[in-house]
Parts: C-alpha cells; structure tokens; sequence
C-alpha cells in the first residue's frame, strides 16, 4: 500500500495534529468518548477524527466506531470537514458529518477555539446483527459537545436569557441574573458566538454499507430493494419487496433502468466517448499482461496495441464487448448489441442525474472491477480491497496512471466520466415513480443518419431503447 500512500492516494488529506495543545484536546475527548489516551505526540485524523496512527496503535481500526453503526467523532478544528472519511461503514455518513459541520461552521469554529468536539451519529439501533437492523435506520441525528460541556451550559444560558427577557420582574431577580454571570464565564457571549448546534438530524435513505459482505439498499423507492455483493440465499426475513445478489445481472440491470438509475455513457452529450472507452480498454488490457507476467511500466499507445495482440486470446469478453463499442463510437462499426448477461455491460453505463447518483457509481464501480480508475473513484474501499490482491506491476501501473492522469485535474476527470449538464433546479430523487417501459433491444438499433438532425445527438425513443435490460427473472419478492 505505500505506492498509494507515497503518491497522495490513501490518507491523503489528512488533517495533521502535531501541537502538545491540539494533542491533549484529541486525549480529552478520546478519553470522554471510549475511556482510552494515546501517547503518540503527532498523528493525522480525518473528517470523524479517526487516525490510522492510533488505530495502528490500538491495534483496533474502529476504536471509534464501535458495533459499526454508530459513528463516534472528535473535531479539532472547521479545518477537518475536507478530509475524508476512512474506514466508513455507510456510505452516507461523510456527507452528513460534512453537512453538519457546513451547517454549524460558526458554532465550531468558537468552540474549538479553546476545546474539542466530541460527538456521535446516532440512529435507532446499537449493533446491526441481521439485514432489517439496518432497514430500520431512516434518520441520523447529530449529538455533540466540549470535553467541558460548553454546549449543555449554552442551552441553559439560552433558557435564563429567554426568561430574563421575556418576565417582567426578571431585572429584580438577583438569583437568575448571578446564575447567567457565572455559567457566562464558561460559555463566553453566545449571543456574538453561538454554541448551540443547529440542523441536527438527517434522513438516510438510499445507502451501501459493508455490512454482511456488502449491501446496497434502495428505500426511497415505491418498491424498495436490497443489492448484495455476495451470494444471498434466504430472504424470507428481509423487509423489503425485492433482493438480488451480484450474480443476478439481469434483475439488477432491470432494477437501475426500471427506476431510472442509469444511462449508457453513449448518451453523454459533448463527451469524447470513444477516449472513455478507450481507457477502459487500456486498464483491461495492462490487467490481462500484468497477470501473465508481462512488462507494463508506462506503456504508451503503440505499447499497449502491442500487449492487446500478442495476448488477444486471453483478453476477457468485457474487453470484446467495449472494444465493438469503441469502434461504434470512432464511426467504424456498427452498433453493438450488449446485453445484460454479457460482461461488459455494466461497464457500458453511468448513473443518470438524480440524487443518488453517487450512490448508483459506486455501485457500478463494483460491477465493473477491471475499470480501476472508476473504482478509486467511486468506491476506494473496494479498490483497496482488490488493490491488495494484484501483481507488483499491475499495482506499479494503476498507482503512476492515478497520481500523473488522475490526481493532475481530479474535477475534471470527474465531469468527463459522470458529469451532467447543469440543471435548473435540484435533481429529482430516483423514484418508482418516473419508470420507463423496457423496450426489447438491450443496445436497441442504431439509428439511422437523419438530414436534419445533428449525429450526435438522441432523441427521447432512442434514450429509451438503450435502456432496456431485461425481465425480472429470479427476483426474490417478500
């Protein structure tokens, strides 16, 4: 893993804590929160104020998320909310510590100035033992405090503030106007400097956890479902109307595009769709020579048409599919008909532009592994995971192509792969309620050249006809 560590792409954008006063602030709510004290003098942490240093050091990698459900947190400073968020169990907890601390920027930014915060995401249950544990999550709420409990002192001080100004007799009452002074003195003026936390509760819908090997659960639909990464047997248990496993292709294609989840990268207006397929093939390509035993450092284009013909016959079917594609796209062929069942399909989509459209990437990322670039993007923990398992060379390529291509204009490769033209209003969530009919044709026909239409572009029937994924199948319903 130190290729990715040297080169900025794991615990990267880390907040550092190095001074004796930052230090014992992070021990002061350590110590509040799990009854533990590190004795390293310097460390990073991240957006929660997890730090691999003291994990390494606790020999616990959740010493601040314990049971994996409710995610405790320490912030040192406004300066955190850009980290990221390592070892996350939900997919969602990231932006809500980020919208949290956006929404009460002020109050932290004071109250850090002379202590930490301590805080936890609180749902409705403890441990998640079985699938409907997590169903049952429907809202997070934010609770936090000083080591000194700066917070609880502001709200009472709210209290006599608001009788004081609203009692007629409250300027003769010398009791309540002592007992403001006194808690003044250890909450400062929170009429200039506020310490009482606003928007504290966020509403988690549609989410991916670890948990049980992986899941990816779609609630805020008309029929919800559960996507797992693992083989899943029996659902008789399962709240929800529908279950599918990653060996279910077929009923998790018809899933995303019966909802509107997803649409071909065909469809992108304004992109250079043959150069993203092209990379695509690129990455499957140094895999394939990468296992059998080949030279891949920084091979440019001859060197990998080069690699691609002496190792034709053991190039997978995903590289056949996206490369009748890519040759669609160059003008050079004619359009392919890619189903489902075949590999390279889930490489041939992106998310649609919704609200969960991080969401579905992700998803996707994991569908389609050989796109590495896709899956440091959209889903770092699985990259790691399989990271873990590749050749030296495979890693030696990944990791100089991620820190020279990538890591050079994040944002805009960013937009190139998933972006969407800017909207006039917020995207609407993904709901049951905007289906489209699949149509018979997986990749539909190729339209043919119109006159008076640009080539380029696609009409809503078309949109349609490259939707369609097929039948339900062996959907598992409750």
């Amino acid at each position: 893993m130190m290729r990715l560590v040297r080169r900025g792409l794991m615990f990267g954008n880390l907040f550092e804590v190095r001074s004796p006063t930052l230090v014992e602030r992070y021990n002061r709510a350590l110590e509040h929160l799990t009854g533990r004290r590190t004795a390293l003098t310097d460390f990073h942490v991240d957006i929660s104020g997890y730090s691999p240093e003291i994990g390494d050091e606790f020999g616990d990698d959740h010493y601040l998320n314990p049971n994996g459900c409710n995610r405790q947190f320490i912030v040192l400073s406004t300066e955190q909310k850009t980290a990221p968020l390592l070892n996350a169990k939900f997919s969602t907890s990231r932006s809500i510590l980020r919208r949290w601390m956006d929404e009460n920027e002020a109050q932290l930014f004071a109250l850090t100035a002379k202590d930490a915060v301590a805080g936890e995401l609180v749902n409705s249950v403890f441990s998640v033992e079985r699938p409907n544990d997590l169903l049952a999550i429907r809202r997070i709420e934010v609770e936090a405090d000083t080591t000194a409990s700066t917070v609880e002192d502001g709200k009472i001080l709210q209290g006599k503030i608001d009788r004081f100004l609203q009692e007629n007799d409250a300027w003769w009452d010398d009791v309540l106007i002592a007992e403001m002074i006194e808690i003044g003195k250890k909450t400062g003026d929170i009429t200039r400097n506020p310490v009482v936390f606003t928007h504290n509760s966020f509403e988690q819908r549609n989410f991916y956890t670890s948990h049980f090997g992986g899941l990816y659960v779609f609630r805020d639909l008309d029929e919800a479902a559960v996507i797992s990464t693992q083989d899943i047997e029996d659902v008789s248990d399962w709240d929800v109307e529908y279950a599918m496993d990653f060996t279910q292709r077929n009923d998790i294609a018809t899933f995303l595009a019966a909802n509107n989840l997803v649409e071909p990268i065909t469809s992108a207006r304004g992109r250079d769709v043959a150069a993203i397929l092209q990379q695509k093939l690129d990455f499957i390509v140094v895999d394939t020579a990468a296992e059998l035993g080949e030279s891949v450092e920084n091979p440019d284009r001859r060197a990998l048409r080069q690699l691609a013909r002496r190792n034709l016959k053991h190039l997978p079917r995903e590289y056949e599919g996206l490369y009748l594609l890519w040759q669609w796209a160059r003008g050079q062929g004619d359009w392919p008909r890619i189903t489902s069942e075949h590999p390279a399909y889930f490489y041939t989509l992106r998310a649609s532009d919704h609200a969960d459209k991080d969401l579905v990437n992700m998803l996707l990322a994991e569908l389609a592994p050989l796109d590495v670039r896709q899956l440091f993007i959209c889903h770092k923990e699985a990259f790691y995971r399989t990271y873990a398992g590749w050749s030296d060379a495979k890693k030696d390529y990944v990791a100089e192509y991620l820190a020279s291509e990538y890591m050079m204009d994040k944002a805009g490769a960013r937009e190139e792969l998933f972006g969407h033209e800017p909207a006039m209003e917020e995207p609407a969530p993904a709901r049951a309620a905007q289906k489209r009919k699949p149509v018979e044709q997986p990749w539909g026909r190729r339209r043919e050249d119109d006159d008076d239409d640009d080539d380029d572009d696609f009409d809503e029937d078309d949109r349609d006809i490259v939707q369609r994924v097929g039948p339900w199948g062996a959907v598992k319903r409750r």
